[in-house]
């Protein structure tokens, strides 16, 4: 595992030093950082199409990041890959995600994110990355509650879509070696193990298609978020450190009652300040064998970011696990010797 690492999203802005991507390399670095995950939305911050074209625009943003001590971990396209999949109900409120020639034509959003997406992938090659992050859109959310009751076909009939809209991308993603990493993260039709499933099966086990792993999202489910890494650990690329809480009462539960993430009982909390078990995720991850970064994505209802991000480092730093060569045991070894096994087992 690599890291610690931070995403960068959550913290940009107009005012230095959050206003370039050298400046917030350099904040980051100044925190104990080695690694930023970087949004690709705003040009100005990163400019996509030059990344996938010029390898030289690379090498240089490359270069300016290495003289603070610090390197990309990933690109993210999390707001194009929304616009892959956008049903009516939340057009209003996504179409600022698009760029203004198409912003006022949802039916323009899926071709213009797939364009996006396939320059991340080249991007990320020129850049020398495995895996980027991403959102995989959504068709179904509005019917994710069983009632009214689903007409026959309606979840087989999207997924079947999404994945026509997903496969040419996930094969630019593969022609350039790098991993689609999808936040499994409510609001997408990727939101659990079984979405996914049903994703990867609609695109044929694409070698491309992977997970983003955020155990967050999976306590506001109440889904086992340490038993989802032993069934994904193989297609997990891409580690979000995110913690949350979960504290139901007697009037509401899962779905919150439409209430701000303050008073909600499942919400967003710093590392360290919610009850995700990081030692255990960790511990998985290093039985694994998980060589990807390690990487905040600070989103408190409570705490200022500046703080959170401070902590987040040493946070990481704290459960990451070098993993031994050899065996705790190996003091007491006998030696291979064939014969003796033999004589042990009687044979």
């Amino acid at each position: 595992m690599k890291g610690p690492a931070i995403f960068l999203a959550q913290f940009a802005g107009a005012e230095p030093p959050f206003n370039s991507l050298e400046g917030m390399a350099k904040w980051a670095a100044s925190l104990g950082y080695i690694g930023v995950q970087v949004p690709t939305w705003d040009p100005a911050l990163f400019d996509l199409e030059q990344a996938a074209q010029s390898q030289t625009y690379c090498d240089e943003i490359k270069g300016r990041l290495a003289q603070h001590g610090v390197q990309i971990t990933e690109l993210s396209t999390h707001l194009q890959g929304q616009l892959m999949a956008v049903h009516p109900a939340y057009a209003d409120q996504f179409k600022a995600f698009a760029a203004p020639a198409v912003r006022d034509n949802p039916a323009a959003w899926p071709a213009w994110a797939a364009e996006q997406l396939q320059w991340a992938a080249k991007a990320s090659a020129r850049l020398g990355l495995a895996a980027h992050a991403t959102f995989s859109g959504a068709l179904l959310w509005p019917f994710m509650y069983p009632w009214p009751q689903r007409p026959n076909g309606l979840v087989e009939e999207a997924f079947r879509e999404l994945a026509r809209r997903w496969r040419p991308v996930l094969d630019v993603f593969a022609e350039s070696g790098v991993a689609a990493a999808f936040e499994i993260h409510p609001g997408e039709d990727l939101h659990d193990g079984a979405t996914f499933e049903r994703f990867l099966d609609a695109v044929e086990g694409h070698s491309a298609a992977s997970i983003l792993y955020d155990p967050s999202h999976f306590v506001l489910q109440q889904l086992d978020y340490l038993a989802f890494i032993d069934l994904y650990h193989e297609r997990i690329k891409a580690f979000h450190v995110k913690d949350a809480e979960f504290r139901p009462n007697g009037r509401s539960g899962v779905y919150g009652g439409y209430q701000s993430w303050v008073d909600r009982p499942g919400r967003f909390r710093s590392p360290g300040d919610g009850q995700i078990d990081f030692t255990q995720v960790f511990s998985k991850f290093a039985q694994y064998g998980y060589d990807g970064w390690a990487v905040i994505e600070w989103e408190c209802c409570l705490k200022h970011p500046e703080d959170g991000a401070r902590e987040g480092a040493p946070f990481i730093r704290k459960h990451m696990i070098r993993t031994s060569e050899k065996r705790f045991d190996d003091f007491a070894a006998t030696g291979a010797d064939p014969a003796a096994n033999r004589r042990i087992l009687g044979i």
